[in-house]
């Protein structure tokens, strides 16, 4: 069970399914929000917000003692993927992730350029054998979208499934 989570954005279009994550998320669940430099860049010309600095590297979700449970980087720049795959813990969202690889907790990257290089995909697998989970931001037809609003809860709802945490925000395949 989900009782503390992480949420990040970073330097890739789409920086509102981050946002729109940590709103649609249960009360029940404690939240942690981190914002990349590029992702403010990013949101700034998307949706014309500004949030905090990923420059905090001290701070209490940075330390495995903390007792994170989960994490989610939507959307997961090529930059952020490649830092991870390396080990690099150069910021508070890749030490986060440092620290949810090596406490063996969940850690969902959502890559969101396309298409994917081939260092990219690489990048990718190398994670995914590590057991992090890759999961772009991809719609199903089978759910009948019929607005943005509704695909983006598609895809946060396959997320919050991957996590285990309840939610109606998608029409499931009958």
């Amino acid at each position: 069970m989900i009782k503390k989570i992480v949420i990040a954005t970073s330097g890739a279009s789409g920086v509102n399914l981050g946002l729109k994550t940590l709103e649609l998320l249960p009360r029940t669940i404690e939240k942690h929000f981190i914002m990349s430099e590029n992702s403010k860049t990013v949101l700034s010309k998307e949706m014309h917000i500004t949030q905090h600095s990923n420059d905090n590297i001290g701070a209490s979700i940075a330390s495995g003692s903390f007792g994170v449970d989960a994490m989610i980087i939507a959307p997961c720049s090529m930059n952020t993927l490649a830092k991870i795959a390396c080990g690099i813990s150069d910021n508070l969202i890749t030490r986060c992730a440092a620290v949810m690889i090596k406490e063996q907790k969940k850690l969902i990257l959502a890559p969101r350029e396309m298409p994917f290089s081939a260092i990219a995909l690489g990048n990718m697998h190398k994670l995914a054998s590590l057991g992090i989970i890759i999961a772009p931001p991809v719609m199903a037809y089978y759910s009948e979208q019929q607005t943005l609003d509704s695909m983006e809860n598609f895809i946060i709802g396959k997320w919050f499934d991957l996590l285990g945490i309840d939610n109606s925000l998608y029409k499931r395949w009958e």
